[in-house]
Formats: structure tokens, sequence, C-alpha cells
């Protein structure tokens, strides 16, 4: 068997907030680091203590990581890992999510500005992300046998990985929230997954 420990990114600045970001390295914000310390501190009790750590190339991840670290888990290696990153949207990418809302309904997501089997213009749409996503997991969870892996990631990426796992629709996936620092648990027993919970809360 293989555990997977899934957390979302800690919240991104609020300037970044009404737009598509996608894979943009967009910071933090400040005053939510500062101010939510007790969530660090209840992930890092959480979490298994013999885990390896994965995160994706965007800072938002490893910083989220450094912190949960900070809040009593203690330091760890980090792998990065490319498959686990958010959607490309190619050249929407930057683009104010209220450009999107005039779109007719079949071209969106009643809860995202793109709808799941859409792709960009020069990037992905989220039906292929979930196979990418799928592959990375099955290929992690093979290298990391018997293993806890905590997998600091991105929303839509923690979609696809319960979509793949669970044989859901992309644009059922789409209809799922993911909360920032929330933590999503997947296990895998040789050919068959198991969703053993999404969106845990955690605070002291």
């Amino acid at each position: 068997m293989a555990s997977f420990w899934m957390i979302r990114h800690a919240l991104v600045a609020p300037e970044a907030l009404s737009f598509l970001y996608g894979r943009n390295d967009v910071p933090l914000c400040d005053h939510a680091l500062a101010s939510q310390g007790a969530r660090y501190a209840a992930l890092a009790a959480r979490l298994p203590v013999d885990a390896d750590w994965v995160v994706t190339p965007l800072s938002r991840t490893r910083l989220t990581a450094e912190k949960i670290f900070a809040g009593g888990y203690g330091t760890r290696d980090m792998l990065v890992e490319p498959g686990l990153v958010e959607q490309d949207f190619g050249d929407w990418q930057g683009r104010k999510i209220e450009e999107f809302n005039d779109r007719p309904v079949d071209q969106r997501h009643p809860f995202w500005p793109v709808a799941a089997a859409e792709q960009p213009p020069g990037g992905e749409s989220f039906v292929e992300m979930i196979e990418r996503v799928g592959q990375t997991i099955e290929r992690l969870a093979s290298i990391h046998q018997g293993r806890n892996i905590v997998a600091v990631s991105h929303g839509g990426a923690i979609r696809a990985a319960i979509a793949y796992a669970m044989g859901l629709s992309a644009h059922q996936a789409l209809t799922m929230s993911v909360e920032n620092l929330s933590l999503t648990r997947l296990e895998y027993h040789g050919e068959n997954w198991r969703f053993v919970s999404l969106n845990e809360q955690l605070s002291t």
C-alpha cells in the first residue's frame, strides 16, 4: 500500500485571486501566513512522521511545506514533482476571471471559468490534467511502495487525483471544493484506489 496525504498550498496574495493564475508562480498571502500558525501546527501533528515529501515546481507549495516543518514537524527533504503542478491554462494564464463570466454556458463550468473538456490555447484541458496527475500518482505509488507520501500541491491537481482514483468525470471533479491548507487522503492497494477523506480542515 502507498498512502497519499495531499495538502493544498496556503492562500495566495489577494492581488492574484481575481486572475486565472494557474502555473504562474504567484506569492502567498503575508497576512494569512502570519495568522495561521495554529493550522500549520495542526497539520504538523496530524501528518505521519515517516513520510516522503513531494512538492511542485511552484514556490507556493514549497513555502507551505516549510511552514508545516516550522510548525513542529521538523525539516525534511522534498522531492520536486512536475506531474502534480496546477493546470496549464496556456494563453489564458494571468487573465482576469471576470473576463470568462459572459461566455456561453457550454464553454464554462458552473463552479469554474473553463469547461472541464475545454483546452485553453497553448494549454491543457482538465480532462488531460486528470490523465497527467493519474500517471504521476501511479508512478509515485510504485516508487514509494509501503510508504506515506505527503504531497503539497494545488486545488486542481488534488481534484484530478480524486477523479482518477475514483473514476469520476472531469466535470464531476470540478464540483469539489478543495480549500487552502486542507488535507485529502488517498490509498493505493495494488490495483485498487481507496478514497479516505476530502478537505479535512485542521486546527489546534
